[in-house]
């Protein structure tokens, strides 16, 4: 394929990549996209998931987002894919400088990536609102209605960003700054939709943008290269 010959070549060529992505780099692994038309909808809840991992939904009503938290939200049986995996041996390799990622399920870091910016945070980080002691997600999954700490009894809250909450400062300007130094940007797995990150890629500099995706996105006319598929199935086709 004409365009993977490209990816390739552009790659061997470069030590100053930057990989920005979302859901479909997961969902390879069976993590559920719950924007997707197949996601999460219609389901067993009485509110659309964009409601209830709102900040004002958990606020007043912990025992439902806890319950849609545990049943969606944590994927820990998943593991790493080719994409996840080849992402990580491209970091090792000097070539990669940072994976900027949408995802909350820590994928990247279980495969071996390093500088991994989370913009959405991680399930994987679990903090008491009282005491700010830290939890893993297999204390959340294992409880029941709205977990408390085990040390002051406070409320327990995942650090992954809800509707209506801001995103981290630091893991934007840091996303910020690896975009703009990057030589190539991949980009895959993400509709482009979702804001403020959709807005990092204005940031980029260069003349290599690539778009790995099976959908079309708002920016595919403004892409150097597009390549349509699987992100798992082309980034797996990179040989060093």
């Amino acid at each position: 394929m004409k365009q993977i010959e490209q990816l390739i070549q552009w790659v061997k060529e470069s030590d100053n990549i930057v990989f920005f992505g979302g859901a479909g780099v997961s969902t390879e692994s069976g993590i559920p996209d719950f924007r997707s038309v197949d996601g999460l909808y219609n389901q067993e809840y009485d509110y659309p998931p964009e409601t209830i991992l709102s900040h004002s939904f958990y606020l007043n009503n912990k025992a439902e987002f806890y319950r849609f938290y545990r049943n969606k939200m944590l994927c820990l049986t998943a593991r790493p894919n080719a994409a996840h995996k080849k992402l990580a041996e491209l970091e090792e390799a000097g070539k990669l400088k940072a994976v900027i990622t949408q995802n909350i399920d820590g994928l990247h870091q279980a495969a071996g990536s390093r500088n991994v910016l989370e913009l959405h945070g991680s399930v994987h980080r679990n903090y008491c609102q009282k005491c700010g002691k830290f939890f893993d997600a297999e204390y959340i999954l294992n409880s029941t209605d709205c977990p408390l700490c085990n040390h002051c009894g406070g409320t327990i809250k995942p650090d992954v960003v809800l509707y209506e909450e801001g995103l981290d400062d630091r893991t934007i300007r840091e996303s910020i700054h690896s975009i703009a130094q990057a030589d190539i940007l991949i980009i895959g797995g993400t509709s482009l939709a979702v804001y403020p990150a959709a807005g990092l890629v204005d940031y980029y500099r260069g003349n290599k943008l690539v778009l790995i995706n099976r959908a079309t996105t708002p920016l595919d006319s403004r892409a150097d290269l597009r390549i349509e598929g699987k992100i798992g199935e082309v980034l797996s086709q990179i040989d060093l």
